[in-house]
């Protein structure tokens, strides 16, 4: 993490410098220039301290604020610098006269438009939940589910929420889309399952005729904090599995259970959280399918989208659908008239939406909370409803 911090305040210093050159180029009054290296500097301090100087195991509170305002400051110079690359080429063949002051006004106009929109995910984004259709179809769905819809939100992150009547927003949007189910694939809290405590009541409000059913992330374990032993770590853990209770939801852990409807049913499985890399590989898809026929419509809860190709995809079993989250989309990207993009993709291949393979599909939720940036950013927190449809 400290190597891509250090990459992006390099890369933010050099838009810094360049830009100023706009600053110096429309007004020549020094209060400006001193106000424009002041609030930088003081945010790049801010900055490295919370991230260099704190001792490990240790988040500070004020990080993902300090980040926001790095991201306020360093977009919108990025987005406007290219202009004054371009008007400095110009110059370059002209005998290098003084800089333009209304390129100088365009520079700036560009970057007033990205810093809006920052300025709006990071005020309102958080709370600004989507809901995202997918319809999908399965010849072998059995007659009763011809029209079965699910709800799925991801990655709660309860820790973080600080506004009750935004997280309720969401919580009666889920409710008005009238789903057989709702479920959700993992990430209730940031590191303690104490981080519910104040939501309960909210999230127990939470209505699906036919159940609501849960699975672990890699934040649920507790993995990211400092315990004073195992022992604490692991009643944490316990604690946050009677949570899942608490807010009416059968947590299922490498287990699969039957949905019946009219005589027939569907197989829900759920696995514990299984990541690529230095992620925990906790799930166990096997044992979660051992006693499951294949002739099964089976749907799969997996936090981690990872997942998917590394076990799913390759698993002598047709799993027709696997729900995950995890990523957030970064809460930071494009998303606009079919577009979509966000600097996750570089890590996850599969990272927000829906995605097919060899007849199997994947979905893979943008996340309902927000984990360490105060906001997001042109990702908005999702809620995904998915019909079956017999083909």
């Amino acid at each position: 993490m400290k190597k891509r911090v250090l990459y992006v305040i390099v890369l933010w210093l050099f838009a810094d410098i360049y830009f100023y050159n706009a600053v110096t180029t429309l007004t020549a009054n020094p209060a400006w220039h001193l106000a424009y290296w002041s609030v930088d500097l003081l945010i790049l301090a801010g900055v490295v301290f919370a991230i260099f100087g704190r001792k490990r195991g240790e988040a500070p509170r004020a990080l993902s604020w300090l980040m926001s305002l790095l991201l306020l400051s360093a977009v919108p110079k990025l987005l406007g610098t290219p202009v004054l690359l371009i008007e400095d080429v110009v110059r370059l063949f002209v005998g290098f006269p003084p800089r333009s002051v209304w390129v100088s006004e365009f520079a700036l106009t560009v970057a007033a438009i990205p810093f809006m929109a920052l300025l709006f995910g990071l005020t309102k984004g958080r709370h600004h939940y989507t809901v995202h259709k997918e319809t999908l179809y399965f010849p072998d769905l059995p007659e009763a589910f011809d029209g079965f819809t699910i709800t799925q939100i991801s990655d709660i992150h309860s820790g973080s929420f600080t506004d009750a009547k935004g997280v309720n927003k969401g919580i009666d949007l889920v409710n008005k889309q009238h789903s057989d189910v709702i479920l959700f694939t993992g990430d209730l809290v940031n590191n303690k399952a104490t981080e519910m405590d104040p939501w309960i009541a909210d999230f127990v409000r939470l209505q699906a005729p036919m159940g609501k059913y849960s699975v672990l992330g890699n934040h649920d374990y507790g993995d990211y904090t400092k315990w004073p032993s195992e022992a604490a770590k692991a009643a944490n853990l316990n604690a946050l599995k009677d949570v899942h209770k608490k807010i009416g939801f059968r947590l299922l852990l490498d287990e699969a259970i039957k949905i019946e409807k009219d005589g027939q049913s569907i197989t829900l499985i759920g696995v514990e959280n299984w990541g690529k890399g230095s992620f925990h590989k906790h799930g166990d898809l096997d044992k979660a399918l051992i006693d499951i026929e294949d002739s099964q419509v089976k749907i799969l809860m997996s936090h981690d989208p990872s997942h998917w190709e590394a076990k799913t995809l390759i698993h002598l079993k047709h799993i027709h659908l696997t729900l995950a989250g995890h990523t957030h989309g970064a809460q930071f990207g494009i998303e606009l008239f079919g577009f979509k993009w966000s600097p996750i993709k570089y890590v996850y291949k599969q990272w927000a939406g829906l995605y097919k393979q060899k007849d199997r599909y994947l979905y893979v939720n943008r996340g309902f909370g927000f984990l360490g940036l105060k906001g997001r950013i042109g990702i908005w927190p999702e809620i995904t409803v998915i019909t079956l449809k017999k083909a």
